[in-house]
């Protein structure tokens, strides 16, 4: 593959775009924010001027942006991605945004003779700094394989799921299912502690039965130790669970655990959380709770 244009490189954009630069592609990469683009020089890519100095010339473009306003102002607002890259080239858009969004996207596209896939991406900061990513991906199957190499540089589990959108309802899916499971093992540990049985040991028993998952296996012992340090914010959580409710809207299903587990992430923001990784939901629990004093 040749050059490559990437706009966004926050927590997540940064690490994937220096991923790419290390294995040999020429990336041009461009953020708002100065200190990111430093960030991506040093990782032995290109700092752009703009969006279009990033893009110009590229074979493929990737955005990986917080929400569909911004992916909608980069890509579709005059002068943007669509406006300054030629017909034939494939945009991999990497956020985590509404699907009809992702499907509005790849019919502007279209419409200018330039593919697109929407590809958001499962595994947080940890996964993007380890290239160990999940990757969801739809569009059409040609235009995945021609991606594909350049996925297998980011993650692990690289799936094409469908046509434009399907890549956003399965990363709907994902958040709704993360969400649920830290909402209830923040429920096992209060109800254990509270009980007087210690937390760590029950949540290790739960963790080699049935109830046994990939959070309770990397996160219990944070999670009793009471440190959230963000790896994934509950103020992006929270988006994510907004594209969910608006998803299964979209559907016309009915997902009611969906809309309590996105009032606990709700209620994480209003109490201060949001900035804390979304395991921080056990703090939500022992407020509800009121055993907040458990804290450590």
């Amino acid at each position: 593959m040749g050059k490559l244009g990437f706009i966004g490189l926050g927590v997540m954009g940064t690490p994937m775009a220096a991923h790419l630069a290390a294995a040999g592609h020429e990336v041009s990469g461009f953020d708002l924010n100065a200190d990111a683009r430093a960030k991506l020089e040093a990782a032995g890519g290109r700092a752009a001027a703009d969006v279009a100095d990033a893009v110009a010339g590229a074979e493929v473009v990737i955005t990986m942006l917080p929400d569909h306003p911004q992916v909608e102002q980069v890509v579709l607002a005059p002068g943007g991605v669509l406006d300054a890259v030629a017909p034939g080239t494939l945009l991999a858009d990497m956020s985590t945004i509404r699907p009809e969004t992702s499907i509005a996207v790849a019919e502007a596209g279209a419409a200018k003779g330039i593919r697109v896939l929407d590809a958001p991406v499962s595994g947080g900061q940890a996964g993007a700094e380890q290239a160990a990513l999940s990757i969801m991906v739809g569009g059409e199957a040609a235009d995945f394989a021609v991606a594909r190499p350049l996925f297998e540089v980011l993650g692990k589990t690289i799936v094409h799921v469908g046509p434009h959108g399907a890549g956003q309802v399965v990363k709907a899916a994902n958040q709704l299912v993360v969400g649920g499971i830290y909402g209830l093992v923040a429920e096992a540990i209060v109800l254990l502690e509270a009980s007087g049985v210690d937390a760590g040991t029950g949540l290790d028993v739960l963790a080699g039965g049935l109830a046994g998952s990939r959070i309770l296996e990397l996160k219990r012992k944070s999670m009793v130790a009471r440190e959230f340090k963000p790896g994934f914010r509950i103020d992006l959580h929270h988006k994510d669970m907004g594209i969910a409710l608006a998803a299964a809207r979209q559907a016309g299903v009915a997902l009611p655990l969906t809309g309590l587990v996105a009032q606990l992430v709700a209620a994480g923001r209003s109490m201060g959380f949001g900035s804390l990784d979304h395991s921080a939901l056990l703090k939500v629990v022992e407020e509800l709770s009121g055993r907040s004093s458990q804290e450590v």
